[in-house]
């Protein structure tokens, strides 16, 4: 079989690699393999290069393999590793060149993602300077702007290519994806104004749930349903957020959590680690049991080969997940101004999730109606998380008074005062008690507001000619008037 090392993006040598790609090939033949390596440089495409993005990469990926290893007008089979960014590449080529109707055509069998950036990594949003800093990931060397866009978490990039992937049958197809990663950390990287390069739950760079190819997607949409909430010692109206559709999930695809490893370097390094060609490590093994699959039996055989090697290797720690939030209004709008208060326990109240439940939290640059909460599984379990409340800007909603009806003297509020246009208040009660997070994954939230339009934002006024009338030594009209302090009517457009 071929097998075609895709690395991350700055390196120049097979150093990156240690002797993994050796150690494979001299060690197939026991897993009943006969294996030729080949490499696919990347790096020379993109380092301090703005102006390549990952659709670039891409295209050049597909001719060098058309270049490297061509069947006719075709692409041979083959079989892939990938490392770091390197996985989120070929999954791109997947999808472009490919996609789920055409999966079976794919040549790619076996893709084997070494703590893949699926769904991006913390670091990204330290910029391109900072992160070339960073010996761990990008060895040095700055990455591409626009590379560095699609690795930022939430980047909206990352969520088209995960919204595709749900409709792939890969077993089906005779694709075999996998991913194996570590949540270890390499000291030597060590950065003391940098907490993510020893973030729990991560290999000091890419997290287990943003390597991980199962996750969860759904939709919540503003309903007309109400109810009245407290917050911040006032008592208001909110819309109930309601799901449409099913939460949908991807066909299971291996996670292997190895144990010891971490993102890089030559003491932990998932790759550079490997420095013997009778390498006993346990990365080794798992890419070529990973190899040894050709069937859909074998491949959930595999699956729950790697579960086990997860539950081992995490049976003492906490487990982490991202949340990523998706907010836009119902014209497709995003919506960026806003608050996103979590709920939990049975009160769905704000102070009663778990000490210790909120990790960290982003807002992606790109795309700031995107946020990203990393949270704490095991404390998550203490206290479930129950729902969530989001007040968007601009913003107009009804005070309640202690009888529980609408006050009379405040009536309607709005943050700023007068706007013509706005949102409510709007809250998501999981009607299971609490939100279903899944350990080691991601969830994407989609959250679709109503835009409020205030019928006067336009009008028409009379095209009759004016009718005048003299006040005192003034002539005023009495059916054309000034409308630049028009004020809301109270009535909406729809």
């Amino acid at each position: 079989m071929i097998v075609i090392f895709v690395h991350g993006w700055s390196v120049t040598d097979t150093n990156t690699y240690g002797l993994l790609p050796e150690a494979i090939a001299a060690q197939a033949g026991s897993y009943g393999l006969t294996v030729d390596i080949k490499h696919i440089w990347l790096g020379r495409y993109i380092s301090f290069n703005d102006t390549v993005s990952m659709d670039d990469i891409v295209r050049a990926f597909n001719r060098a393999l058309h270049d490297q290893i061509p069947d006719g007008e075709k692409i041979a089979e083959f079989s892939c590793i990938t490392h770091s960014t390197g996985g989120p590449v070929v999954r791109e080529w997947v999808q472009r060149y490919y996609g789920s109707s055409k999966l079976a055509q794919s040549p790619l069998r076996h893709l084997v993602m070494l703590a893949p950036a699926n769904h991006g990594s913390p670091l990204a949003a330290l910029g391109k300077e900072r992160v070339g800093r960073i010996k761990a990931w990008f060895d040095g060397v700055e990455p591409g702007q626009q590379v560095l866009d699609w690795l930022s978490l939430g980047s909206q990039p990352q969520i088209d290519l995960a919204a595709e992937y749900l409709d792939y049958q890969p077993a089906k197809s005779g694709f075999f994806p996998f991913v194996l990663t570590g949540q270890s950390i390499d000291r030597k990287f060590y950065d003391f104004v940098n907490s993510y390069l020893t973030e729990g739950g991560s290999d000091g760079v890419v997290r287990v749930s943003g390597a991980n190819m199962n996750y969860s997607m759904v939709k919540l949409v503003e309903s007309d349903q109400q109810d009245e909430v407290e917050f911040l010692q006032e008592h208001f109206h909110v819309h109930l957020l309601k799901q449409e559709g099913d939460i949908r999930r991807p066909v299971t695809v291996p996670l292997g959590v190895v144990p010891n490893t971490s993102h890089s370097g030559a003491k932990k390094g998932i790759m550079r680690s490997v420095i013997s060609t009778k390498s006993s490590k346990v990365q080794v093994a798992e890419m070529l049991k990973c190899f040894q699959v050709n069937s859909e039996d074998d491949y959930l055989q595999r699956g729950n080969e790697l579960v086990e090697l997860t539950q081992k290797t995490q049976k003492s720690g906490h487990r982490y997940a991202n949340l990523v939030f998706i907010v836009k209004d119902d014209q497709g709008v995003p919506v960026n101004d806003y608050d996103l208060i979590l709920l939990g326990g049975q009160n769905t109240d704000p102070d009663d999730l778990a000490k210790g439940f909120f990790v960290d939290r982003q807002k992606n640059a790109a795309h700031p109606n995107h946020l990203v909460y990393y949270v704490d599984y095991n404390n998550l379990m203490q206290k479930k998380l129950t729902g969530f409340r989001l007040i968007a800007r601009p913003s107009r909603y009804q005070l309640i008074n202690q009888s529980g009806q609408p006050d009379d003297e405040t009536k309607e509020v709005a943050r700023p005062e007068n706007c013509l246009a706005y949102y409510r208040p709007v809250e998501y009660r999981a009607e299971s008690g609490s939100i279903e997070v899944m350990p080691n994954e991601t969830f994407y939230i989609e959250i679709i507001l109503h835009r409020y339009v205030d019928k006067n934002v336009f009008r028409f006024d009379s095209a009759e000619k004016p009718t005048l009338h003299k006040e005192g030594l003034i002539f005023k009209t009495e059916t054309r008037h000034d409308f630049k302090k028009t004020k809301p009517s109270g009535d909406n457009v729809d």
